[in-house]
């Protein structure tokens, strides 16, 4: 094996992701060959180094868990932590299922995909911010959006956090088939939403600025993978051509910089349907 640095070696074990396995090591929980490690930049090889993490040694394996799970409303995302007594997504993944954590995650009251894998390479490459994968959500609004409201969420919202990057919005006559409806918010308007982003509870913070008020907020994708054929709570691993699909999404370069300055074009929108007649 050649040497690689040490967070990589630890996301791609399946301790964390790299940025947590970075953590790991500021917090002086890491040690190569007997010596606590705590700064960044260390190289290893696994054939002739021992690593472990809390003591316990890091051990490789070329075969990686992938799995999609539907998180519903009131569940966390996290696995591991604080949870308060609160559940989380690691009920809903098949008995014998070791360490994984979750790729990209969802606030408690969203619901939808998210992927949980012990495979930290792919993972660091789907989340972190220079690649801009796509995630589609389908959101659930009081009424029908104004054209100035629509091209705000596409053009960019100055938050608390910075300014959003722009982002591909719709209205749609209805969710994808197969995603279940709540009988009591039918007569609202649906929106997709594509975003290459993922600030803290974004599209509500943007759904919130142009005065408009949510009810529902689903991810269905990650790039190729959808919750397509999932009920809320199930559970099912990545099938081969999910996976490959989403390696080749993962190992694309890097999107090139946006031009902040130039907004970007408004998209046409469908007229808001006629007032119902009960």
């Amino acid at each position: 094996m050649s040497e690689e640095r040490l967070q990589k070696v630890m996301a791609a074990a399946g301790i964390a992701s790299r940025r947590a396995s970075e953590k790991l090591i500021e917090a002086g929980r890491v040690s190569v060959n007997g010596k606590i490690v705590t700064e960044m930049g260390m190289k290893v090889d696994l054939s002739k180094d021992k690593v472990t993490v809390d003591g316990k040694a890091l051990r490789t394996s070329n075969r990686h868990v992938y799995i999609k799970v539907y998180k519903p409303k009131g569940m966390l995302s996290d696995i591991g932590g604080q949870t308060d007594g609160r559940p989380t997504v690691a009920e809903l993944l098949p008995p014998g299922v070791g360490r994984v954590f979750p790729v990209g995650r969802l606030d408690l009251n969203s619901e939808g995909l998210v992927l949980l894998t012990d495979d930290g390479e792919l993972a660091h490459r789907l989340t972190h911010p220079r690649y801009e994968h796509p995630k589609t959500y389908y959101v659930l609004i009081d009424s029908f959006p104004g054209e100035e409201a629509l091209n705000r969420l596409r053009n960019g919202i100055d938050l608390e956090d910075g300014r959003t990057a722009p982002a591909k919005v719709d209205v749609v006559d209805a969710p994808p088939a197969g995603l279940i409806l709540d009988e009591g918010y039918r007569r609202g308007t649906w929106l997709r939403i594509i975003l290459r982003e993922g600030k803290k509870r974004q599209i509500r913070h943007m759904i919130s600025a142009v005065d408009l008020f949510l009810h529902r907020l689903v991810r269905w994708s990650i790039g190729p993978v959808t919750i397509a054929q999932l009920s809320p709570r199930e559970s099912a691993p990545l099938i081969k051509g999910e996976l490959a699909s989403l390696r080749d999404m993962a190992e694309s370069k890097p999107r090139p910089r946006r031009n902040t300055d130039r907004p970007a074009p408004p998209s046409t929108t469908r007229r808001p349907p006629p007032p119902r007649r009960d």
